[in-house]
């Protein structure tokens, strides 16, 4: 009587997770294609903190070339530092 009782339980389950598994099997490459796409691309604001930073790094080269040239009483050489972005 158990058994069967569980093999009932088991039936009226099983649908449910062949029906879940499907949908997992459907949408896998929809998910897949989407996280491609998100890695592959820049969104604007990511570019924009990445400009930033490099601006940023630029000038902070450009602080330190002109307190070098101050201790060794020189003219600060802009070059010295790589132009921000390249």
């Amino acid at each position: 009587m158990i058994r069967i009782i569980i093999g009932a339980m088991a039936l009226l389950a099983l649908p449910g997770c062949i029906a879940r598994t499907a949908l997992d099997v459907v949408t896998l490459p929809v998910r897949a294609a989407s996280k491609t796409v998100d890695v592959l691309t820049t969104s604007q604001s990511e570019a924009d903190e990445k400009r930033g930073r490099a601006i940023r790094k630029h000038e902070e080269c450009l602080g330190r070339e002109k307190r070098r040239a101050e201790r060794e009483q020189r003219t600060p050489d802009p070059e010295r530092c790589r132009e921000a972005g390249r």
